[in-house]
């Protein structure tokens, strides 16, 4: 039977990682589960501990591809399989089981989570267009869901990644090195869901951060800066 390992990036989510672990406990694939806290001011690290999570604490805010990065140092000799799973995750073992599958009977590299339409109006599409079309302008591929954190990777293709945005930029900028080097991905449709922003000032402040992060991350990659 393979290894294969769950990575959570979270960041104050005291309130949902109880919920995301016990989720992901249920998956009849993943042994262990990594919860690596980004510097949270909550208590998401003792949630996460008492819930049966191992815990890497982060010593401030890093970004969520600085976690990550962290996490597969951490993890990635000892699996074969690695899925990245957010912390606040609205979804069922199901939805998870789905993503490992086709990576463990080897039919694709990578899996992405394909997400059901938005329950509420978010923004006007403007970081989802720019992320597809970045993605398609790189690689020639058409992916639909390059913003879903959910992924499922054999071990190989994170090793093969030697550099990655450390902010919100993190999974295009993967999808992009990804396709690159000539591994395949399959996006797979799930019933997941997770904490979606709405069309508040704090909503758009996100998203601006999302549109300007992305953008830097496929400037750089213009410039090569990701391998």
């Amino acid at each position: 039977m393979l290894n294969i390992s769950a990575l959570v990036p979270a960041y104050n989510e005291g309130d949902k990682i109880e919920k995301t672990i016990e989720t992901i406990k249920k998956s009849k694939y993943i042994r262990d589960i990594y919860v690596i806290d980004d510097g949270s001011r909550d208590n998401t690290a003792s949630v996460a501990s008492e819930a049966g999570a191992k815990v890497f604490k982060l010593d401030k805010n890093r970004g969520k591809g600085y976690a990550l990065k962290y996490g597969i140092k951490k993890i990635i000799d000892r699996n074969e399989i690695i899925i990245f799973l957010d912390g606040d995750l609205e979804g069922s073992q199901r939805d998870i089981d789905r993503l490992i599958k086709p990576v463990l009977e080897n039919k694709c590299d990578v899996t992405i989570a394909k997400f059901p339409k938005s329950k509420k109006k978010g923004g006007f599409g403007l970081v989802k267009t720019l992320a597809k079309k970045g993605v398609k302008h790189f690689t020639n591929k058409e992916i639909d869901c390059s913003l879903s954190g959910q992924r499922a990777f054999k071990a190989e293709v994170l090793r093969s990644i030697h550099n990655m945005p450390s902010r919100y930029g993190v999974e295009v900028g993967m999808t992009i090195n990804i396709l690159k080097l000539g591994f395949v991905i399959k996006e797979i449709e799930v019933d997941m869901g997770h904490r979606e922003t709405g069309r508040d000032l704090k909503g758009f402040i996100h998203r601006g951060k999302q549109f300007y992060q992305i953008l830097w991350t496929l400037i750089l990659q213009r410039l090569g800066g990701f391998q």
